[in-house]
Parts: C-alpha cells; sequence; structure tokens
C-alpha cells in the first residue's frame, strides 16, 4: 500500500468511526494532528449533522487548508425534504481543500460491498463497525423495542460487525452482558467479523494524495 503524510491535513469525521481513526493515528499511519470528530449517529438527525459537519470543517480550516472528510455518501446524510441535497452537495459547499473519502458508509469503508457479499455467504446481515457497539445509544437514539422489531429480525444472518481493531473480542470479555441486552433488543444475534483496515487506508490515502497534489 502506497504511504502519504497527512501532516497537512486535518481529518474531519463522524464519531462512529473515532475508534478506528485513533488506532491509526496510535499505530503511526495517519500523523495529522488534527482530528475532529461529530457525534456518533447523526443520520437520524440530518439537520444536526450538516450543521456540526460544518462547524467541524471550519475548525479544522483554522488549523490548516486541507481537510479529509470521512463521511459516507449515498446512506449518510438523506435528506427526504429536499432529495437533491446531498452529501456531495454539501461538501461542494465547504470550499477549496475538502475532499470526502469514496466510500457509501462507514461499512463499506470497513469493507466493499463485493467483500460483505462474500462475507454474508448469502444471508441477509445487517452490517456494523465497532463504533455501533460502543455508541449505541446514540446511533439508535429515539428508537424503542417496537421499531427495532420493525427492521432487526428481517436480517436473518444476523448483526455482524466488521472489526479491524480487535474491539470485539475485549468488548465481549468485559461487556457480555451489554452485549447480549443488545442483541435480544434487536431480536437478532451481534457476532464479530474480523477484518483487516488495508480498504479503510487505501481510501484515506487515495483521498490525501489529491489534497498534497492540489
Amino acid at each position: 500500500m502506497d504511504t502519504v503524510s497527512f501532516k497537512g491535513i486535518a481529518i474531519v469525521s463522524c464519531g462512529t468511526l473515532s475508534l478506528e481513526l485513533n488506532h491509526l493515528r496510535k499505530e503511526g499511519f495517519i500523523d495529522t494532528e488534527h482530528l475532529f470528530f461529530t457525534t456518533p449517529g447523526l443520520h437520524e438527525d440530518i439537520h444536526s449533522l450538516e450543521q456540526q459537519l460544518k462547524d467541524r470543517v471550519q475548525k479544522a480550516k483554522q488549523k490548516v487548508n486541507k481537510v479529509l472528510v470521512v463521511y459516507g455518501g449515498k446512506f449518510c446524510y438523506v435528506n427526504a425534504d429536499e432529495p437533491t441535497r446531498t452529501m456531495a452537495k454539501i461538501i461542494s459547499e465547504l470550499g477549496e481543500g475538502v475532499k470526502r473519502i469514496n466510500a457509501t458508509h462507514c461499512m463499506d469503508m470497513l469493507a466493499s460491498q463485493a467483500e460483505r457479499d462474500a462475507l454474508a455467504g448469502g444471508q441477509d446481515v445487517l452490517w456494523m463497525t465497532p463504533g455501533w457497539i460502543k455508541f449505541r445509544y446514540n446511533v439508535y437514539k429515539g428508537w424503542d423495542k417496537g421499531l427495532a422489531n420493525e427492521n432487526f429480525p428481517k436480517h436473518t444472518g444476523g448483526a455482524m460487525v466488521l472489526d479491524g481493531i480487535g474491539f470485539m473480542d475485549q468488548y465481549m470479555a468485559d461487556h457480555a452482558e451489554e452485549l447480549l441486552e443488545y442483541s435480544d433488543w434487536m431480536g437478532i444475534p451481534i457476532m464479530p467479523c474480523p477484518v483487516t483496515l488495508d480498504r479503510f487506508k487505501s481510501l484515506l490515502v487515495e483521498q490525501a494524495n489529491l489534497l498534497n497534489q492540489a
């Protein structure tokens, strides 16, 4: 994999992916000093998402003039009242020196559609990331058991957590009862699915190269 410096780049990300990004910074892959996060789970509150994203990018631009936004496109921002207002449109309004990672949502950043299909083995799987476990009450803010029953049991293959940081092993050891309660609330099993962070790294490098070449 190509390597690139992130020193002159600020990263603005959904807080759901803070675990992976902090892991990459700790291991030295990301050498930026500027990581900014929005509240996890704002896909349920697109107006707050847009407001926080603009705010974080503005703060990032006070540090550097290159910003990499780690947000999905197709699924992270869906404006039913104004369908033509998309994540791409918002990014275009943030000014020069701003690029967004090329993925549809956080699960797609960790495993491509083809990779997820292969991992699912023909089953209808609900894909998650470690952030969807740690920040459960943000991600599913306002959901009750009735809404959970309407949405989760159709995933007959259960929920699989794309884990590239070894999160689930520790979580299952330390918070077994919480995970069981979460699974009971969803009405489906929650299973770890170990992956590498290679795809995530390559997507970050792709946009960092574009920013550095500008």
